[in-house]
């Protein structure tokens, strides 16, 4: 049973969402609306989201900055006020344990939004004996704005100019007159916002942005959307694409490794083990007209390589599309492969993403 609640929840219902459990927050993951729909609102327009269910905490005090940078693999040197970042967390193994954005509001204040992994239990390790405190926060909420509209709705409503905020980037600001953060991140493959604020604040300012947008193709949408469009822009998710099993290497998230910075945890095994990766992270096309079975096995000759993680049907490619773990002996783009399970079939090895392969849409106002 889910013990955290989006305000949300009743709009959710009305709109045919049973409130399916994600990070203990009952979560849109359908609606009575066909998918597809919600898929061509974000790619023609713009379509929103309930986030909520992402787990935020906040790290503040002097040791701040040295807690977060151990428990993750990039430098939060680098990282100055106003900016955030994508890292991955690790095990002392050097496996992936979670991935997580990190805001940064100074060197001594942080906000960490992760999913369903053990982010803030590894925080919470690397600040044993440090002058820091970790505090979750389910005070404030998050809707994730995306598509290549979100930007002429929300920019009239705010005063911060939207086109000056950098992509990985956040602002304190309002909206509709409410006081928000507002991120330039997203998990479609097209430009977007997150926008966090607090709880009692998220109904006015959803019910807001579907009215201004709904002449103009704004949908709400549910993360069965949300899957047909992280997997066509070949976005990883925890525990489907990687996990406790996997190191980074071949996940194809090599950008959020620092080799430089000091030391953070599993450091030395995950170096230990680059270039002996098991796994690589590849994307298939299924010769079928539905998306493939979640696991189904990947044989060549009769031989198992790779497993399917994250299969979608994507009726924008019309193609039934996925995310794979492949040997990287095999994982070169074209090579054929029999997909076994309750849909036995052929599979052919796609270069990623299969949308935007060099993501300038995000990128781009």
């Amino acid at each position: 049973m889910s013990d955290r609640e989006s305000i949300l929840a009743s709009r959710h219902r009305a709109l045919g969402s049973d409130l399916e459990d994600w990070c203990g927050m009952g979560t849109a993951w359908s609606y009575d609306a066909d998918a597809c729909d919600e898929h061509d609102a974000i790619r023609d327009a713009a379509g929103l989201f309930d986030v909520s269910g992402l787990r935020k905490f906040w790290v503040t005090g002097p040791d701040a900055q040295a807690t977060v940078d151990h428990a993750i693999t990039r430098d939060l040197s680098k990282i100055v006020p106003g900016q955030s970042v994508y890292a991955l967390v690790l095990t002392e193994e050097g496996t992936v344990t979670d991935d997580c954005i990190v805001a940064c509001f100074s060197n001594e204040k942080y906000l960490v939004a992760h999913g369903s992994g053990h982010c803030q239990e590894m925080v919470e390790a690397s600040a044993k004996g440090k002058n820091v405190e970790i505090e979750f926060d389910d005070s404030i909420q998050d809707l994730a704005f995306q598509g290549p509209k979100s930007y002429e709705i929300l920019n009239p409503h705010t005063p911060y100019e939207l086109k000056d905020l950098k992509y990985f980037h956040q602002v304190e600001t309002t909206l509709f007159g409410h006081d928000v953060i507002i991120s330039r991140t997203g998990y479609s493959g097209e430009l977007g916002f997150e926008i966090y604020s607090k709880r009692e604040n998220m109904p006015e300012i959803w019910d807001t942005i579907l009215e201004l947008g709904k002449d103009k193709g704004v949908v709400p949408c549910s993360f069965d959307c949300l899957d047909k469009i992280r997997v066509e822009a070949a976005l990883l998710f925890y525990p489907y694409d990687m996990h406790e099993e996997v190191s980074p290497w071949g996940l194809g998230v090599d950008f959020a490794i620092s080799r430089n910075e000091g030391d953070f945890r599993g450091k030395e095994a995950l170096f230990a083990s680059e270039g002996k990766n098991k796994v690589q992270v590849v994307g298939v096309i299924v010769d079928h007209n539905e998306a493939a079975e979640e696991q189904a096995e990947l044989h060549i000759d009769g031989k198992k390589v790779g497993v399917i993680n994250s299969p979608v049907w994507s009726h924008r490619m019309n193609k039934s599309i996925a995310l794979a773990h492949i040997d990287p002996a095999h994982a070169a783009v074209g090579t054929k492969l029999d997909v076994r399970g309750n849909m036995n079939t052929t599979a052919e090895i796609h270069s990623l993403a299969f949308y935007d392969p060099e993501k300038k849409k995000p990128r781009t106002i």
